[in-house]
């Protein structure tokens, strides 16, 4: 702005020269004066923007009222900043999935998976399912197989700990596929030290019991050892006590609710489905996904069923892909 204040300048010694009259020297100095000031904010706006360049503010940098993109006055358009980060976020999109890409072909996965939305700003309200209600459960963690959300959505979620195959967590790593853990300490505690390299990869591990019984058949006190125990195991091992629980088998009652709530437990998710290497298992009639799914899976290998965890992942995100959904994060919606 150093050419606008010496032209400020000539044009204030002309206007000198113009009240140089008689009557006419008060109006000169002041006429002065102003140009002086307005050269100065003029300076002042340049080095607070760094140059002549525009801020992010839609306009001078003076917060006022702006032309809008159609000339309209009094309506300012976006703010640059925001359409360029706008636009860094889409280009970041397209090269994630590119490299989504790549990596299915690595893994031999039929096909790319879905890049999930955004999760959204504020939490579905979780309900307990209608007929999987317990007495006095208005006060107690709900249970719940379905997230409700109108997005594209499923949930994968993989219960126990028993097989610890590292192709799993390079294979979930490198195709950004979120899923929850949910662990029993009888299986994790020979080798603790896998699932911190999974939680270190942004996997969130959760509850499902110390020894994994079936806990209606134990007293209140008894699964309430189960279920606290293993709440202080994961703080304890990983630094967090979870607030997401799974009971075995699925089976619960209102005494396995009242004892997770008592050590921290918010909500216990089942599930609509269970993944296979092999095949797929359909809780609902009409044997399909719905937006917000939980589908269950478990660590397992070869010794137990026909495949190993990367043929598992790869049968489940074929179905889900297949049938135009995409995995989203647990934990961002519940």
């Amino acid at each position: 702005m150093q050419l606008v204040r010496q032209t400020d300048e000539k044009a204030a010694e002309r206007k000198s020269r113009q009240y140089q009259r008689p009557g006419g020297r008060t109006r000169a100095v002041a006429a002065v004066l102003l140009i002086a000031a307005l050269g100065s904010a003029c300076a002042a706006g340049s080095e607070d923007r760094g140059g002549a360049g525009r801020t992010g503010d839609g306009g001078g940098g003076g917060g006022g009222p702006v032309e809008s993109p159609s000339g309209g006055p009094g309506r300012a358009g976006p703010p640059e900043g925001a359409e360029a980060a706008k636009k860094a976020d889409a280009a970041a999109a397209v090269k994630a999935q590119a490299l989504r890409a790549v990596a299915a072909k690595k893994w031999k996965l039929a096909k790319t998976p879905l890049a999930a939305p955004a999760p959204p700003a504020v939490k579905p309200k979780i309900v307990t399912r209608k007929g999987f209600e317990v007495t006095g459960g208005a006060s107690l963690p709900p249970v719940f197989t379905n997230v409700p959300t109108k997005e594209k959505v499923v949930f994968l979620t993989i219960d126990d700990g028993a097989e610890k195959d590292p192709e799993l967590l390079r294979m979930m790593d490198e195709l950004k596929i979120p899923y929850s853990a949910f662990l029993s300490d009888y299986v994790i505690n020979d080798n603790y030290a896998y699932f911190k390299k999974m939680q270190a990869r942004g996997v969130s591990l959760h509850n499902h019991t110390l020894t994994h019984p079936y806990l209606p058949g134990l007293s209140y006190e008894e699964q309430k050892r189960e279920i606290c125990g293993q709440q202080d195991k994961i703080k304890k091992r990983y630094g967090k006590r979870p607030e997401l629980f799974r009971p075995p088998y699925g089976n619960y009652n209102a005494g396995t609710l009242r004892a997770a709530k008592s050590c921290g437990v918010k909500a216990v998710p089942l599930w609509s489905s269970e993944a296979f290497p092999d095949h797929m298992e359909w809780r609902e009639w009409d044997r399909n996904l719905h937006p917000g799914d939980i589908v269950l899976t478990h660590f397992r290998g070869k010794e137990d069923w026909k495949g190993s965890m990367p043929d598992m992942i790869r049968n489940v995100m074929k179905t889900i892909t297949d049938k135009g959904y995409a995995v989203a994060k647990l934990e961002d919606y519940v």
